[in-house]
């Protein structure tokens, strides 16, 4: 018997590392199998183009990694957000068009569209808005509590004068209809027409909202003007990235410089890679949480996208904010870039700089400076599937 004792003792170190290990697994198929798992600390800001989808085709990666992330019910287990900088869509039409594609129930509340934060820009809600873009634009800019609203095609409508690039679409007459003046410019997208919005977006401005007047001077500062998603660039089925509202406003702003000689100031910017946007986010995130009964707090944030200038730069950007101004309960942003959207994993050739390095092309919008650390990734990673796996990992959930 003391033989036996003097074995057990010499095992038990042994049997307590294996006994560590099988309740660890048994955690871990707990948790594959939607049984208890502690409640998550972190959060997922997942971009859309070129991560879930390219055009209207799903990712194959993004629909496995969804496997992950759902238990047996259809259930998200840890919060997720999508962060989109696409804005020609509503909030609830953009929900409804990713369940269909991703295969489970998303909420309008999980959707952050570019223009979304610009709910909190209460002090121009009740200032009659030039609105351009695309998609349900009244419908979306009421939605955020514009009341007021005047629509390029309206403005065009009443002043047909003003639109004359387009042989076809010039007056035969000249008829001089009224409307009452703009206090505002709300830019929602990128329009259809670019001559047409360039022009009366120029004219508002330069006539102090009254386009059918001329002034000698051009009043400066200018009306308030609100853009959402400086993207110059996006992806979509074409091989080569897409023209994006970033791209419009690059125009705008050159064309107003042009005439004035002055700079077009922005009442504010929302979409990635504004902060605004990410506190949003942040808040969203939280809610989302409190509503699923998880009471833990979510410290840790990861934001997945395939746009460096946009995600990457917007997430670190925020993480550096997190850093000396905790508003929150988030302490980290980590930055995420795949390569199956804008970034691609090719090396660059020899006449084009590296991303980040000294001398290469900077396609974000000037209002947001240019920091090239803030271009290069926490982590970069294949597709959102390894994304997710790396997530997982470092949160020590089972994969």
């Amino acid at each position: 018997m003391a033989a036996l004792g003097e074995a057990a003792a010499r095992w038990a170190p042994g049997l307590w590392r294996r006994a560590v290990r099988t309740a660890a697994w048994l955690r871990g198929r707990r948790f594959a199998s939607g049984g208890t798992q502690s409640p998550p600390t972190f959060g997922l800001l997942l971009d859309i183009d070129g991560v879930l989808v390219r055009g209207h085709q799903v990712i194959p990666a993004a629909q496995e990694a969804f496997r992950r992330l759902l238990d047996p019910q259809g259930q998200l287990r840890v919060p997720v957000v999508f962060v989109t900088n696409a804005g020609n869509i509503s909030q609830c039409s953009k929900a409804e068009e990713l369940s269909a594609q991703l295969g489970f129930q998303v909420e309008p509340d999980q959707v952050i569209l570019s223009h979304s934060p610009m709910k909190l820009f209460s002090q121009h809600h009740d200032r009659r808005m030039l609105v351009s873009g695309q998609g349900p634009l009244v419908e979306n800019a009421r939605a955020l509590g514009f009341k007021h609203l005047v629509t390029v095609d309206e403005l065009r409508a009443a002043f047909p004068v003003l639109d004359m690039v387009d042989l076809q679409r010039r007056p035969k007459t000249t008829p001089w209809l009224t409307t009452p003046c703009s206090a505002g410019v709300l830019l929602l997208g990128e329009p259809v027409r670019w001559e047409t919005s360039l022009q009366l977006i120029t004219d508002v401005l330069l006539s102090d909202g009254n386009p059918g007047t001329g002034l000698a001077t051009a009043p400066y500062p200018h009306l308030p003007v609100l853009a959402s998603n400086t993207d110059l660039l996006w992806m979509a089925e074409a091989k080569m990235p897409r023209f994006g509202h970033g791209t419009f406003l690059l125009c705008l702003e050159a064309i107003y410089r042009k005439l004035t000689g002055r700079e077009l100031c922005y009442s504010g910017l929302t979409g990635k890679p504004s902060l605004l946007t990410y506190r949003y986010a942040e808040g969203l995130l939280a809610r989302q949480a409190a509503r699923r009964g998880w009471a833990a707090p979510i410290r840790s944030l990861y934001a997945v996208g395939d746009n460096p200038m946009s995600d990457v730069y917007g997430a670190n950007l925020f993480h550096q904010h997190l850093q000396t101004q905790q508003e929150g309960a988030a302490r980290s942003c980590a930055s995420i870039l795949v390569c199956t959207g804008v970034y691609g994993p090719q090396a660059p050739s020899p006449t084009v700089p590296a991303l980040g390095s000294e001398g290469s092309p900077f396609h974000g919008h000037r209002d947001f400076g240019f920091r090239p650390e803030l271009l290069q990734a926490a982590h970069v990673v294949s597709d959102l599937h390894e994304a997710v796996q790396l997530v997982l990992r470092k949160e020590g959930w089972a994969l």
